[in-house]
């Protein structure tokens, strides 16, 4: 694939190049529509205007200068006198000499700190490694002691071994992997319904362990689209709707929005196609007003005078000229004002101070101001920059990327959750904090850094901060990775999210990387492991709410399996010390391992999430699946069948060794499959819905069916080593294999009333 051509000057004359041939100290000319070759200073500006959006996440043209820029420890957003590779010129043209080539480039170290950045998995590959070395070392342990006391006991070394191999085979639950996959995979389906679709099944859980998420502020957390909030007209400030379309110097200024400005509602400037659309709210059509106003002539926006201005004869045959541009440049250009009975009035100290006031307030509360003028004059001519003077005095409008509506909710739930939601934005520190303070994210005793604050801390600084920290401005890759770096060391899960090729570090370096799926490159989406469909900050809420479902689920089944385990241990190893006949068959273990580790098991992994799950807080990554609490509560659950069990083969062996085998058998089943009912979540099944997961409910029919068929068709009494009973056996069996689910089911309900 052949690189993109350049115009490159070379013994001092202009040729095309690949861009691929370029090296620092060569000079190019850049102009609107092209994309930047290489990083590069530029000497010689013409009004360019360019999109960084790839590399700083803000999609706002930033404005160029040839100027030299006496600071140290520039931002790179803040470097307006360098262009960096893989930006879009929007506007304008320029000189550039060439600084860094390849992967020296902004763009190329990006790609550099995206092949250095490791993986992390996630904590519950960390907790289901621990928890199958220790579980499989003590089944085997426990089923060789069984293996000897067989033995000892006088059976043969081979049916001492058959069913110690069976008992291991049914004690580890090694179905447990495949139900995982089973319900990460159904569980991937319903969050790509949610606009989530995660890219690695093993990344949903990780989700539920999230404990911190630094979003990025354009188009997560904003809407992506410049707004007007604020007008200050008439010697009064107001909101964007306060405009009298009736009144005529309301009127000539949403004419000169439309007018001063080349941009339409979907091309041009963010902050001009602002403009645009107030305009419409007011039912005007800028097509309609550009084709009844004559345009005579215009001087074009640039970084040195900060202006545009235009001159119009309008359907009356009278001459206007508008101007809009920063308030510093025009300040000293206003000769009148209009004051609050619409009246034109000479410009005084008064009124400067005042909209000087006006100016900064809004400034502070991160809008970004441009500054309307405009005049009449006797003549049509060719504007020049001496004209731009003896204005009258029109507007102040503020605007700024708003929050989605969605994101204070959000927000809100996820410091419910115990999540600490934190912004990333390459935007300034004002508009960050502003925008951060609006939707819950900075609170008093919070912090806000930019990118040059950020640099002079040390890791361990940072470290120390950390916490304390919602808000940064204004950084580069590099910052983004030491941030996560920082939240990983003090034991955090560190969600990502970014749209830019600058924020792909970041995303593989962060336990979920998050890219958005509308604005997102190509390289953000590769190294992210789930990306956003509707780039909603509140859809990243939902996918944690899964993602704490999912991990619950997941110990529950393997709670679930582990506690029926116990159970059948505990039974064979009773019946092996007090030297009764063996409890159950190597072929009756198998069947109660298939039967209860497949549809019973699933259906406990995927119970429907409550509502309630935000309550907690993100669980410690450390945490083994296997602790104390959950431990004891296992081996009670596990005494409580075998009891039952043991009691059912008692009432058995009244009659023969058989008949006791398989009333012990039956009751183990039948109690297991009640024990999913009991799995399904904290509180007691009716607290829950008994009906709410029907693949619960699908799945002990299914059960229940295959268990009868085993007890009432002769032909398989010899295949599963049963016999006949009667039907007061039968419903022994109903009994002793329900009240372990009734005795729990009444503690859920005293518990957790």
């Amino acid at each position: 694939m052949s690189s993109p051509k350049c115009k490159v000057i070379r013994d001092h004359e202009q040729i095309e190049a690949d861009s691929s041939e370029l090296v620092p100290g060569d000079i190019v000319i850049i102009e609107a529509g092209d994309i930047v070759p290489a990083d590069g200073r530029v000497i010689e500006n013409f009004s360019l205007l360019v999109n960084e959006n790839s590399l700083t996440g803000e999609s706002n043209s930033i404005e160029k200068t040839d100027e030299v820029l006496h600071y140290d420890d520039l931002a790179l957003g803040d470097q307006v006198n360098m262009v960096f590779s893989g930006s879009l010129v929007n506007y304008g043209r320029a000189k550039i000499l060439i600084t860094e080539t390849g992967m020296n480039t902004e763009l190329g170290k990006i790609a550099t700190l995206l092949d250095q950045t490791e993986e992390n998995i996630t904590p519950l590959q960390k907790s289901l490694d621990i928890f199958g070395k220790r579980l499989t070392l003590g089944i085997v342990v426990l089923c060789v002691f069984i293996f000897g006391i067989y033995v000892y006991h006088g059976n043969t070394v081979l049916d001492s071994l058959l069913l110690a191999v069976a008992l291991a085979v049914a004690a580890i639950p090694e179905s447990l992997n495949p139900i995982i996959t089973i319900v990460l995979s159904l569980e991937t389906e319903k969050l790509a319904k949610e606009n989530a679709i995660v890219k690695e099944l093993k990344s949903i859980e990780a989700l539920g362990s999230i404990s911190v998420i630094c979003s990025d502020k354009t188009g997560t957390l904003t809407q992506n689209k410049m707004t007007v909030k604020k007008i200050f007209i008439n010697g009064k400030l107001d909101n964007e709707y306060s405009l009298d379309i009736n009144k005529k110097i309301d009127k000539l200024l949403l004419d000169s929005f439309i007018l001063c400005t080349d941009a339409t509602d979907t091309i041009g400037d963010p902050t001009e196609t602002a403009l645009i659309h107030l305009t419409q709210k007011y039912d005007m059509s800028f097509r309609d007003e550009r084709k009844d106003n004559k345009r005579i002539s215009e001087i074009p926006f640039d970084s040195d005078r900060k202006l545009m201005t235009v001159l119009y004869e309008d359907k009356k045959g009278k001459y206007i000229v508008f101007t809009k541009g920063a308030f510093d440049s025009l300040i000293t250009r206003f000769k009148y004002f209009i004051d609050e009975n619409g009246d034109i009035q000479n410009i005084n100290e008064e009124f400067i101070k005042k909209i000087e006031k006006v100016n900064n307030d809004l400034a502070e509360e991160g809008l970004r101001v441009l500054t309307f003028a405009y005049k009449y004059t006797d003549e049509s001519k060719d504007l020049t920059t001496e004209d731009e003077n003896s204005y009258i005095f029109h507007a102040l409008v503020g605007m700024i990327d708003p929050p989605r509506e969605e994101s204070k909710v959000a927000v809100q739930e996820c410091i419910r959750g115990g999540i600490k939601p934190v912004m990333i934005t390459g935007d300034h520190k004002i508009t960050a904090r502003t925008i951060a303070k609006n939707i819950g994210i900075f609170k008093d005793g919070d912090i806000a850094i930019d990118g040059v604050e950020l640099e002079k801390m040390s890791d361990e600084e940072l470290e120390n901060s950390v916490e304390k920290i919602s808000v940064y401005a204004r950084v580069s890759p590099e910052h983004k990775i030491r941030i996560v770096n920082a939240w990983q060391k003090i034991g955090k899960i560190v969600a990502m999210t970014g749209d830019g090729v600058n924020d792909a570090p970041a995303l593989k370096k962060a336990n979920i990387g998050i890219a958005m799926g509308i604005t997102g490159t190509e390289v953000s989406k590769n190294a992210a492991s789930m990306i956003l469909a509707d780039d909603n900050f509140s859809t990243i809420v939902k996918a944690i709410i899964t993602g704490r479902n999912i991990y619950r689920n997941i110990k529950n089944a393997i709670g679930f399996l582990l506690s029926g385990n116990t159970a059948a241990i505990l039974a064979v190893l009773y019946s092996s010390l007090t030297n009764l006949p063996v409890i159950f068959s190597p072929v009756q273990l198998l069947f109660i391992n298939l039967l209860t580790d497949s549809l019973p098991s699933i259906a406990v992994g995927v119970e429907p999430k409550n509502e309630d799950i935000l309550d907690e807080k993100p669980r410690d990554p450390n945490e083994a699946i296997l602790t104390k609490r959950f431990s004891i509560k296992l081996i009670i659950e596990g005494i409580l069948i075998a009891i039952f069990i043991i009691i059912a083969f008692y009432i058995g062996l009244k009659d023969s060794a058989l008949k006791g085998s398989t009333m012990a058998f039956a009751t183990l089943c039948l109690a297991r499959l009640f024990h999913g009912i009991d799995y399904r979540g904290q509180r007691n099944v009716f607290a829950i819905g008994f009906f709410k997961n029907k693949f619960s409910l699908i799945a002990f029919a299914l059960g229940f069916v295959l268990l009868n068929l085993v007890l009432l068709v002769p032909s398989v009494y010899s295949m599963f080593g049963v016999t006949k009973i009667e039907p007061i056996n039968f419903l022994e069996i109903y009994v002793l294999s329900l009240i372990p689910t009734i005795l729990i089911q009444i503690y859920k309900a005293i518990k957790y009333r």
